[in-house]
C-alpha cells in the first residue's frame, strides 16, 4: 500500500466495546526482505506523541526498517507515515559524529575532552562569579525518561538553577496546566481505549488525522463499524477530522473560551448535569453556571463567527452522550486564553460526570513522544514526581531522595519557563544556555529576536543534537548525540503508556547518548550529595530507571511496579504501576477520587486570566477535601486582532508528513517529497479578493516580518490563513533569499497560566508577488487539500512500499 497517498491505511471496522482488530504495518528498505532481518529490536515511535509500539529491523549493523507490534495496547500493530519512513534519517550522511567548538568565530571539529572542558570551565566560571541563576537548560520532548531525570538532578539538585524547561512549553504546557487546574495534578484521566467504548467523540483543536495518525485510524475504524460514535470537531481549518465530523465548529482564532462557555451554557440550561457527581466530587459548579449564563449561542455566534444553530447541535450531542471522550491539542493550547479554554473541556466532563469509566474520559493530548516524561521528571516547569514547588514537605521529600539539603533545590518561586528564560538571555542575566534536542532558532516565536539573543557574544551556547541545525550553527560548542534506535531508555506517551526502547545499532562516529553526555558533565563538575558521595549514582539507563522509581514512589506517576524486564515481556504498560496496581491503571479518577488534596496536589492553581499563582491558604479554603475544581473564565479578546493594515488572522501548525523543524523528516525521501516546501493556505473568498490563484507566490506579513510562500486555496474559513511551521533554512535552495520560517511572523506573547506561546493568534496581510504555473507544494491528502479539482494527488512513488497484514508476522 502507498502509505503516503493512504496515510491512515485500510479500515478494520469494529463496534462498541469490541477489541480493536490487529493490523500490522511494516516497511523495509530496498533490497531487504523479512527473512534477511537479523534482529527485531523493540521500541516505539518518536515523531509524534501517540507512542506506537514497533520493532526495529537490523541487518549488518544498520537499521533497515520497522514493523508494528500487534500485541501492544496503543496501536495493535499500526504505524503512521512518520513511523514507517522516519527511521531513515538516522543514516543521513550529514549526521554529527564529532564535537564542534568555536575557534576564531568558526565551528571546527574537535574531541570530547576539549569540548566538555570548555563547557565545564564556563559553568564553573559563572557559578563562581554570578551564581546558578546565570545558567539555563532548554531541552526537548524527544529524549528518554532516564535522560530527563538525570538532567533535572544535575540542574536542580546539583547546580541549583531554577532555569530548566523543555520545548514542551511550546506544545503541551497547557495540557499540564489544565490538568493541574481541574484535578490538582498532571496525568491524563482517559485512555486511548476509550475510543472503543465512546458514543460521542469530541476533538477540540486536535487535528488527530495529522498529529496522531494511528489514533485517527482507531477513530475511523470505530466510525466504520456497527453503532459508530458521533464526531464533533472544533477547528478553523478543513481537516480530515472536520470533514468526517457530524458537527464542525470553525471559530475565529482566539475565541475558544467564548465557544466553550456557550456549549456549557446550553448543557446546563438543558440540565444535562450529573448532579450527584458534581455535589460529591467537585467544587465550583455554581460559579460556572452563573458565568456561562451570559454566553447564549447568539452571543458566541457573534464573537466566534459560528452559526448559533451549530453550537446548539454540538451541545445536544455533548449533553446527550452516554459515554463521552474528548481530546484537546494545539488549536486550543497555542491560541489565546489557552489554559482557560482547555479547562472548560475538563469542566464539560466534570459537570456530566464523564470520567473514570470506559468511554468516558478526557485526553489533554501531548505533541511529542516523551513530553509526559519531561513533565514527570522535572525537566520543565515542575519538580520531579509531580511534586509541588510551593509545598515545603514535597521539597523536603525530593531532597531526601536526592540526598541534598532542601535549600539546594530552588523553590523560591515557580521554575522559569522557556519564554522567560529567553528574556533573561536577552537581558544578560543568563550567560550559559544548554540546548538539547530542540531547534529554537526555527521553533520559537519572533525569530529575528531569537537569532539575535542566541548569537549574542555574552552568551555561551551549547547545543546537543543529531544534526547541525539552525540553532547549532550559532553555538559555541556542539555535542553530537545518539538518536532513537542508538540508545536504550523508556518513554511514556499521551495516555500514560510506558514503553522500553532498546539500543538497536551504534551511533555514528563519536556521538554519545544524551544520558552519557549528562553523566560526563556531572562527573567533570564533581557534583556531590550532602554526604560527599557522587550526586548522580547511576552509570546506565536501567540504573537511572531504578532510581527514578524511588523518586516516583507514592506519587501519581508511580513507576515502582515497572522494570525493564517487565516492559520487555509485556510491552506498553500504563502508570501508575505499583504493588496495588501491578498491571497499571487504565483510567484515573475512578469513582471521583482525585490527586487534589492540599497535602498531595502538584499545584495550588493559578488565576486563569492573570496567571497569578494561588496561595496554599487560598487553595485549602477552596478545596479542603481534595475534590476536582470547576473553574470558570470569562472571554477576553486577543491582544492582537486584525485591522485595516493586517486584515487577516494568521495561524501556524504542524502537518501530516513533517515533525517540528524537519530536522529528521526533512531528510526522509518519502516524507520530504510529499511536502517539499512551505505553502500558505487561503480561502477562495480571500484568494479572489487578492487575485490569487492556486500556486501563486505570496508574501505573508505581520508586524514582525514576512515570508514568501505559494498559495494553496482550500476550504479554510474566510479571514484566516495558515502556514506550516516546519520549514527553516538548513536546506534552503541555493540562491534563496526570502524568509520561509513561519515563526518570523509570530508574536512574543504567551498564555498567563501555562506560559505557552501563542502561535495561533496574530494579524497578517497577504500580497501577490507573482502568478505561477502549477500547484503549490502542499500535499493533497489532509487539511491542505485543494478546492481545485485539477491538482494531482500526493503519492509516494518511491519504491519500495509499506505493507499491511491482518496477522502477526512473528
Amino acid at each position: 500500500m502507498d502509505r503516503i497517498a493512504e496515510p491512515w491505511g485500510s479500515r478494520t471496522p469494529y463496534g462498541p466495546d469490541e477489541l480493536w482488530p490487529v493490523r500490522v504495518d511494516s516497511f523495509l528498505s530496498r533490497g531487504t526482505s523479512a527473512e534477511q532481518v537479523e534482529r527485531w529490536v523493540p521500541s516505539a515511535s518518536v515523531l509524534h506523541s501517540n507512542g506506537d509500539a514497533l520493532d526495529i529491523a537490523v541487518r549488518e549493523g544498520r537499521i533497515v526498517g520497522v514493523r508494528g507490534r500487534p500485541g501492544d495496547r496503543v496501536n495493535r500493530g499500526r504505524l503512521g507515515p512518520t513511523d514507517l519512513f522516519g527511521w531513515q534519517a538516522n543514516a543521513s550522511p550529514d549526521r554529527l559524529s564529532r564535537p564542534l567548538v568555536r575557534d576564531n568565530r568558526e565551528l571546527v571539529e574537535s574531541d570530547w575532552d576539549t569540548a566538555m572542558d570548555r563547557v565545564v570551565r564556563r559553568t564553573q566560571e559563572l557559578l563562581g562569579s554570578r551564581g546558578p541563576s546565570a545558567i539555563g537548560f532548554y531541552t526537548t520532548g524527544q529524549l528518554f525518561l532516564e535522560e530527563y531525570y538525570t538532567l533535572a538532578l544535575v540542574a536542580r539538585g546539583g547546580l541549583g538553577t531554577n532555569h530548566l524547561d523543555g520545548n514542551t512549553r511550546l506544545c503541551t504546557a497547557t495540557a499540564a496546566a489544565a490538568l493541574k487546574e481541574s484535578f490538582g495534578c498532571d496525568g491524563q484521566p482517559g485512555s486511548y481505549t476509550d475510543v472503543d467504548h465512546a458514543d460521542v467523540i469530541a476533538l477540540f483543536g486536535h487535528n488527530a488525522a495529522e498529529a496522531q495518525t494511528v489514533l485517527w485510524s482507531r477513530i475511523l475504524d470505530r466510525r466504520a463499524g456497527a453503532d459508530p460514535p458521533a464526531l464533533i470537531c472544533v477547528d478553523p481549518r478543513p481537516t480530515p477530522v472536520a470533514k468526517a465530523a457530524d458537527v464542525h465548529l470553525a471559530p475565529l482564532p482566539g475565541t475558544n473560551v467564548a465557544l466553550m462557555n456557550s456549549l456549557l451554557h446550553e448543557i446546563i440550561a438543558a440540565d444535562r448535569i450529573d448532579h450527584e457527581f458534581c455535589d460529591r466530587c467537585t467544587v465550583g459548579f455554581d460559579a460556572l453556571a452563573e458565568l456561562v449564563r451570559d454566553y447564549p449561542p447568539e452571543r458566541a455566534a457573534a464573537l466566534c463567527d459560528v452559526p448559533a444553530a451549530k453550537i446548539r447541535d454540538a451541545a445536544i450531542l455533548l449533553g446527550g452522550a452516554r459515554r463521552l471522550l474528548s481530546t484537546v491539542l494545539q488549536g486550543f493550547y497555542q491560541s489565546h486564553q489557552a489554559t482557560a479554554a482547555a479547562v472548560q473541556v475538563n469542566n464539560l466532563h466534570l459537570i456530566r460526570g464523564m470520567l473514570g469509566r470506559p468511554g468516558c474520559g478526557v485526553l489533554q493530548m501531548n505533541g511529542q513522544p516523551t513530553a509526559e516524561n519531561t513533565r514527570e521528571c522535572g525537566a520543565d516547569g515542575d519538580l520531579p514526581g509531580f511534586r509541588n514547588w510551593a509545598n515545603e514537605a514535597h521539597v523536603r521529600e525530593l531532597a531526601r531522595v536526592w540526598n541534598v539539603e532542601p535549600e539546594q533545590i530552588p523553590h523560591y518561586g515557580p521554575p522559569t519557563h522557556a519564554m522567560q528564560m529567553m528574556r533573561y538571555v536577552e537581558q544578560g542575566s543568563i550567560r550559559f544556555l544548554w540546548v538539547s534536542g530542540t531547534n529554537p532558532a526555527v521553533s520559537l516565536p519572533e525569530l529575528s529576536r531569537i537569532r539575535n539573543l542566541l548569537s549574542d557574544d555574552g552568551l555561551f551556547l551549547v547545543v546537543q543534537d543529531l544534526f547541525l541545525t539552525e540553532t547549532a550553527k550559532l553555538a559555541d560548542v556542539v555535542l553530537p548525540a545518539a538518536g532513537w534506535g542508538e540508545k536504550t531508555g523508556t518513554f511514556t506517551n499521551a495516555d500514560r503508556t510506558v514503553h522500553l526502547s532498546e539500543k538497536a545499532v551504534a551511533p555514528p562516529g563519536r556521538a554519545r547518548s544524551d544520558l552519557d553526555i549528562f553523566l560526563d558533565y556531572a562527573d567533570r563538575l564533581g557534583l556531590r550529595d550532602k554526604d560527599g558521595a557522587p550526586l548522580v549514582k547511576w552509570r546506565d539507563a536501567e540504573g537511572c530507571f531504578e532510581a527514578w522509581k524511588e523518586c516516583s514512589r507514592g506519587r501519581p506517576c508511580d513507576y515502582t511496579g515497572l522494570t525493564y524486564e517487565l516492559l520487555r515481556e509485556r510491552g506498553g504498560i500504563q502508570w501508575p504501576c505499583n504493588a496495588e496496581n501491578p498491571g497499571g491503571v487504565e483510567r484515573l479518577y475512578v469513582q471521583g477520587q482525585f490527586y487534589s488534596h492540599p497535602e498531595y496536589c502538584e499545584s495550588y492553581g493559578r488565576d486563569l486570566i492573570t496567571g497569578a499563582p494561588a496561595e496554599e491558604t487560598q487553595y485549602r479554603a477552596l478545596n479542603p477535601h481534595g475534590k476536582a475544581v470547576i473553574k470558570a473564565a470569562s472571554y477576553l479578546p486577543p491582544h492582537e486582532q486584525p485591522d485595516a493594515d493586517h486584515p487577516l488572522y494568521l495561524i501556524t501548525g504542524r502537518t501530516l508528513y513533517h515533525f517540528h523543524t524537519r530536522t529528521k523528516t526533512g531528510r526522509v525521501p518519502q516524507l520530504q517529497r510529499a511536502a517539499p516546501d512551505v505553502w500558505v493556505e487561503i480561502s477562495p473568498t480571500d484568494a479572489a479578493a487578492h487575485d490569487v490563484g492556486e500556486g501563486d507566490l505570496l508574501e505573508v506579513a505581520t508586524p514582525r516580518g514576512s515570508v514568501h510562500a505559494r498559495a494553496r486555496i482550500t476550504a479554510i474559513r474566510p479571514g484566516v490563513v495558515f502556514l506550516p511551521f516546519h520549514y527553516g533554512y538548513w536546506d534552503r535552495k541555493e540562491g534563496g533569499t526570502a524568509d520561509r520560517a513561519a515563526n518570523e511572523l509570530s508574536l512574543t506573547d504567551w498564555d498567563p497560566a501555562s506560559k505557552q506561546p501563542l502561535f495561533k493568534t496574530a494579524k497578517a496581510r497577504i500580497r501577490l508577488l507573482e502568478h505561477r504555473e502549477g500547484p503549490s507544494p502542499a500535499p493533497t491528502t489532509a487539511a491542505a487539500a485543494p478546492v481545485a479539482t485539477d491538482v494531482a494527488p500526493t503519492r509516494g512513488d518511491l519504491a519500495p512500499q509499506a505493507y499491511e497484514s491482518k496477522e502477526d508476522p512473528r
